[in-house]
């Protein structure tokens, strides 16, 4: 059950907004980066320790992907920088962080800076970050002097039926728990053609990719992320010029290629740019395009990884 209180936390004035709710005051969409953002931080802070909150989860984190829809320019490291190291490990669904780190993850994306996810604690505590500064807090407290010290702060809190980014919203597309069952059916393939790509979705918009073979199967499978989405498809092809060849005249596709050292990259890309990715990847030992739809994208296998009691949580 979501909590059963819930405040919607803006700058946006209530009386500067039409019959339809919709904001028409002077204040601006995107963080001041100063006092006004501060008070935010503020104002979660109170209500985090109105409701016995010090530390939150991270759920459904994601980062900058082929679209970024923020008002303001993505930056290098998606505004994690200095909260987790450059591979982002320790930012992955189910993840606990402390209340000053779950802070400066709601800073990241009030200034839309790449990194967004929902922090919960449970049925108790939420926090969602929406567009244009709207900040969703859910408690199963009435936090009344929270409420007052949001608006000593020069905030509007206002209550709300629900968040509106609340998770019982969305549909999981993936059911499926990476197990035994998985695991025996990605042996069945290896044992028929030797080599499967599989890519590991460790955020949304992130992934890393593996070869898998019968003698690497146990060492990579056992450094996978939490909670990761696992997607198997055929491997690459050492034909890299047909690979570039077959490439769709008019449409994007994901190019993934292996470098003479292992290292496997991908990339997303168009007819604009065929040119560009075949210097790119000259030197490269194999490759293969992925279509970009998920009605077009037909993988080997496809599950998530399961928490160590074997039960899914993640919500793909």
């Amino acid at each position: 059950m979501p909590p059963a209180f819930v405040h919607r936390i803006t700058k946006y004035d209530p009386a500067d907004r039409d019959e339809t709710g919709h904001y028409t005051g002077d204040e601006d969409t995107v963080s001041d980066h100063g006092p006004v953002e501060a008070a935010y931080l503020a104002a979660i802070a109170a209500f985090a320790e109105a409701s016995g909150i010090d530390r939150l989860e991270i759920r459904e984190p994601a980062v900058t992907g082929f679209v970024h829809f923020g008002v303001e320019p993505p930056v290098e490291g998606h505004g994690l920088s200095g909260l987790f190291p450059p591979d982002l490990t320790g930012y992955h669904d189910g993840a606990q962080v402390s209340l000053p780190v779950a802070l400066e993850l709601v800073r990241a994306m009030l200034r839309d800076q790449g990194a967004w996810c929902r922090l919960e604690a449970g049925d108790v505590f939420t926090v969602h970050v929406g567009w244009d500064q709207y900040v969703y807090i859910g408690s199963d407290q009435p936090c009344a002097e929270a409420v007052a010290r949001t608006r000593e702060l020069g905030l509007f809190p206002e209550p709300m039926t629900a968040s509106p980014y609340a998770a019982e919203a969305d549909e999981p597309e993936v059911t499926d728990a990476a197990g035994e069952g998985f695991w025996a059916r990605v042996r069945t393939e290896l044992a028929s053609r030797q080599t499967v790509l599989l890519e590991e979705t460790y955020v949304r918009n992130a992934a890393r990719w593996h070869r898998l073979t019968p003698e690497n199967l146990d060492a990579v499978s056992a450094g996978l992320s939490p909670r990761a989405l696992l997607t198997v498809w055929p491997d690459l092809t050492p034909d890299v010029g047909a690979v570039l060849a077959a490439l769709p005249e008019e449409s994007s596709v994901e190019f993934v290629w292996e470098a003479q050292d292992g290292t496997i990259s991908h990339a997303i890309v168009d007819d604009t740019e065929y040119q560009q990715l075949a210097a790119l990847v000259a030197d490269a030992r194999a490759a293969c395009t992925l279509p970009l739809y998920l009605d077009e994208r037909h993988p080997l296998l496809c599950a998530a990884l399961p928490d160590s009691d074997g039960v899914l949580r993640a919500r793909w």
